[in-house]
């Protein structure tokens, strides 16, 4: 993954597959008016396709954008099965690079409950 990525200090995943045909400008303004969030604050704007196969990463990088975009040949990424209410929900870096891995991201691992006896 860039380098420049992970500096960012938030990451929000996008409750909605978009149409993974949208580039800089369309991914931005779902983050403008959607989210009703700033694009160009250096937050990680993950957004993910119907059939889950795609994900793009959106971030402002100083002078500019950058897109990063991944598909999986095989299988699915372990995207989080979210309320219809919400649009956005904050994740870990970590979450991240577990989600782009394909693996499942901690966050939404229910948690064992132990009794103590």
């Amino acid at each position: 993954m860039i380098t420049r990525i992970c500096r960012s200090s938030k990451v929000f995943l996008s409750c909605t597959p978009i149409d993974m045909r949208k580039s800089i400008n369309g991914l931005a303004a779902i983050v403008q008016g959607s989210f009703n969030q700033d694009p160009f604050d250096g937050t990680l704007f993950v957004f993910i396709n119907k059939n889950k196969d795609k994900i793009k990463v959106l971030k402002w990088d100083k002078d500019g954008f950058i897109l990063y975009y991944k598909r999986r040949e095989r299988g699915r990424f372990n995207w989080p099965s979210l309320s219809e209410d919400q649009t956005t929900i904050t994740v870990s870096k970590e979450d991240l690079y577990r989600l782009l891995d394909g693996l499942i991201m901690e966050q939404f691992i229910p948690k064992k409950q132990y009794a103590v006896v």
